[in-house]
C-alpha cells in the first residue's frame, strides 16, 4: 500500500508543476509544450486509477508488479526538474555574467536546441513507458475517476516528505536536535508549535524531511502530515491539502472533499486527527497575519498531549508569530561539508581525486558560497563532468567578481 501511496503523491505533484503558470512559461521557452501536455494527459489517465488500485493490490500480485511499473512516473520528476535546473543555470549565468566566448560554450544551456532535442527525446520515452502502463489497466478492471482533478496553477513547486538521507550532507546534528524537540514533552498538555528559520536554500525543507522518515519519530506520532504551505494561505486548501495528506483522507477521495463545505472539512479534519498524537509539517510558510494563523490553529487543536507542529519559513516575522518554542535557527555548512557536497554535484563517483588542480580551484569557489547547499549545488552542477581547468577557473573568476 506504500508503494502506490507514494506514487500517488509524486503523480499529483509531477501533475501539480505541469498545471502551474511557471511550467507553461517554461514549457513554451523552450519549445515542449506539446510533449508537455501529452504527458500530462497520459500521466492523468495512469493516475486516475491509482486509488482503486490500492485497494485491489493486496490479492492481486500482477497488479502489485504493474503499479511497481510506475516508477517511471518519478523519472517524470526528474526530467521536470532537469528543466528547473537548466533555467537556474541559465539565472547563474545571468548573474556571472557570459562575456567571454568559453563561458558561453561551456554551459549547455548555450545550446538551447540541442537541450530541446535531447529533453524530448527524454519526455518521449517517458510517454512510451506510461501509454504502455496506461493501456495494461484494463485487465485489471479498475475504476477510473473522470472528474477532474481540480489542481490549481502554483508559481512556487510544491514539495513532498520524501528524501535520500545519503544525498544531505552536514544536518546530523541538527536532525538530532529537531527530534529532540519533536519528542520533548514538557509542553505542558499544549500543542507545540517549532518554527526552523533560515535563508532560502539552506535546507529547511531537507532537515525537515530527515526528521519525518525517521524510525524514532515514525513510533512516537500516531499520525503524520505533511503540507507544503507556500505562499497561498488560504484556510480552505490547507485544509484540504491537510485532509490529504492523510490515509483516511486519500481513501474519501479528492473529488468528495472539494464539494464539502468549509464546516464540514473542519470537522472532517478533527475527526480524523481525533485522540491522536500527531505531527504536522508546513513547509515554505510567508503568511504572516496572526488572524489566519489562529484559524487554522483552532482546526488543529484536537490531538492528544505531545502532538507537534513543525514549520520551516525564511521569514522571521512568522516564526515569532507561529512558534510556541524558541525558533530553531538553521546555520550555513561548515567549508569542509560544502567541499564535500561540491565535490558529489562536480564529479562522479570516486573521480574527484584525479582532479587535484581542479579541486584547488574548487575550494576557492565553495568559499563564495557561505555555507548554503543550494549555491554550492547550483555552481557544482554547472561543472559536471567538465575537466577543462579553463573552463573551471572562468566561473571561479565570475563567482569571486561577485
Amino acid at each position: 500500500m506504500a508503494l502506490v501511496s507514494f506514487a500517488s503523491i509524486v503523480a499529483e505533484q509531477v501533475l501539480e508543476k505541469l498545471a502551474s503558470n511557471a511550467y507553461q512559461e517554461l514549457s513554451t521557452a523552450w519549445g515542449v509544450k506539446g510533449e508537455l501536455k501529452k504527458l500530462e494527459g497520459i500521466l492523468k489517465t495512469v493516475s486516475a486509477v491509482l486509488l482503486d488500485a490500492e485497494e485491489k493490490q493486496v490479492n492481486n500480485h500482477q497488479l502489485r508488479v504493474w503499479l511497481d511499473m510506475l516508477k517511471d512516473v518519478l523519472y517524470a520528476e526528474d526530467v521536470l526538474d532537469e528543466f528547473e535546473c537548466e533555467t537556474q543555470r541559465k539565472q547563474v549565468l545571468k548573474l556571472y555574467g557570459t562575456t567571454t566566448k568559453k563561458v558561453g560554450h561551456f554551459f549547455s544551456s548555450s545550446n538551447p536546441i540541442a537541450f530541446r532535442f535531447k529533453m524530448s527525446a527524454k519526455i518521449k520515452q517517458i510517454m512510451e513507458r506510461l501509454d504502455e502502463i496506461a493501456s495494461q489497466k484494463s485487465k485489471f478492471h479498475l475504476v477510473q475517476q473522470h472528474e477532474s482533478r481540480n489542481i490549481m496553477p502554483k508559481e512556487r513547486a510544491m514539495t513532498h516528505s520524501f528524501i535520500k538521507e545519503s544525498d544531505v550532507i552536514g544536518r546530523d546534528k541538527d536532525k538530532e536536535n529537531i527530534i529532540r524537540l519533536l519528542k520533548d514533552s514538557s509542553d505542558g498538555g499544549q500543542i507545540s508549535i517549532i518554527p526552523i528559520v533560515g535563508i532560502g536554500g539552506l535546507g529547511k525543507t531537507a532537515l525537515a524531511k530527515l526528521a519525518y522518515n525517521d524510525k524514532r519519530v515514525n513510533n512516537h506520532f500516531q499520525l503524520k502530515m505533511w503540507v507544503c504551505v507556500s505562499e497561498n494561505f488560504d484556510i480552505r486548501n490547507l485544509t484540504e491539502k491537510i485532509i490529504k495528506s492523510t490515509e483516511d483522507g486519500m481513501k474519501y477521495g479528492v473529488e468528495k472533499l472539494s464539494k464539502m463545505e468549509m464546516e464540514q472539512l473542519g470537522r472532517f479534519l478533527q475527526e480524523i486527527i481525533g485522540d491522536k498524537k500527531y505531527l504536522l509539517i508546513l513547509d515554505d510558510l510567508w503568511n504572516d497575519d496572526l488572524m489566519k494563523w489562529n484559524e487554522l490553529k483552532e482546526l488543529l487543536c484536537t490531538g492528544a498531549n505531545g502532538s507537534k507542529i513543525l514549520v520551516t519559513t525564511r521569514n522571521n516575522t512568522v516564526a515569532s508569530i507561529m512558534g510556541t518554542t524558541p525558533t530553531y535557527e538553521l546555520k550555513g555548512l561548515s567549508n569542509d561539508e560544502c567541499m564535500d557536497l561540491f565535490t558529489r554535484w562536480s564529479f562522479k563517483e570516486g573521480q574527484a581525486s584525479r582532479y587535484q588542480n581542479l579541486l584547488k580551484i574548487s575550494e576557492e569557489i565553495v568559499k563564495k558560497c557561505k555555507g548554503v547547499p543550494l549555491a554550492v549545488k547550483t555552481l557544482a552542477s554547472l561543472l559536471f563532468l567538465k575537466t577543462d581547468e579553463s573552463h573551471w577557473k572562468s566561473i571561479r573568476d565570475r563567482v569571486m567578481e561577485n
